[in-house]
C-alpha cells in the first residue's frame, strides 16, 4: 500500500473531503492520522470543558414587496439593541451569502449574517426564548419570513 503524506491544510481539508465521500460518513483523526495527539488534546480538555449549546442563526436581509433590504448599519443596531443585551457575554457574528427558497417557490440570494451564541446546556430553556425573541423580532421589523436556526451540543472551554 502507498503512503501519502498530507503537508498544507488545503491538502488535508482535500482529503477529509474524499475520505467523507468515499466512506459516507463523518472524517476521524484515526482516518487522518491524528489519533493519539487528539486523544491527549481530548483528554485535557473534557477535565476543563463544560457542556455547552451552540445556536447558529442565520438572518437575511433581502425584503419582499420591492422594498429595500435591510442594510449593515441597520442590522448592526439590531445586534446592539436586541442580541447583544440578551447575550452579554459574547458572540460572533459573519457576513455570508445566503440562498434559500421562500414560501412562493423563489429562490432568493442575498447578503446575509450568521450570529453564532454559545451558552451552558443547563441554561437552554431560558435561551431558548431569548433567541425565539430575537427570531421573531427581525421578522417582524422587516417583513421576513424566517430566521434560520441550528443548534449544536458543544464541550466549550474558555
Amino acid at each position: 500500500m502507498r503512503q501519502i503524506r498530507i503537508t498544507t491544510p488545503a491538502a488535508v481539508l482535500l482529503a477529509a473531503a474524499a475520505l467523507l465521500l468515499t466512506f459516507g460518513g463523518p472524517v476521524s483523526e484515526v482516518s487522518l492520522g491524528t489519533r493519539a495527539a487528539t486523544a491527549a488534546t481530548q483528554d485535557n480538555a473534557s477535565e476543563q470543558s463544560s457542556a455547552y449549546i451552540s445556536t447558529h442563526l442565520y438572518f437575511g436581509t433581502g425584503r419582499h414587496n420591492g422594498n429595500p433590504p435591510v442594510t449593515e448599519e441597520e442590522f448592526m443596531k439590531f445586534v446592539a439593541d436586541v442580541v447583544t443585551p440578551r447575550f452579554p457575554s459574547g458572540l460572533t457574528l459573519q457576513e455570508a451569502r445566503g440562498q434559500w427558497r421562500d414560501k412562493d417557490g423563489d429562490i432568493n440570494r442575498e447578503r446575509s449574517y450568521e450570529l453564532t451564541v454559545m451558552y451552558p446546556a443547563r441554561e437552554t430553556h431560558a435561551r431558548n426564548a431569548d433567541i425565539e425573541y430575537i427570531r421573531r423580532l427581525y421578522c417582524s421589523t422587516w417583513e421576513l419570513e424566517s430566521v434560520g436556526r441550528a443548534d449544536v451540543r458543544a464541550q466549550v472551554d474558555f
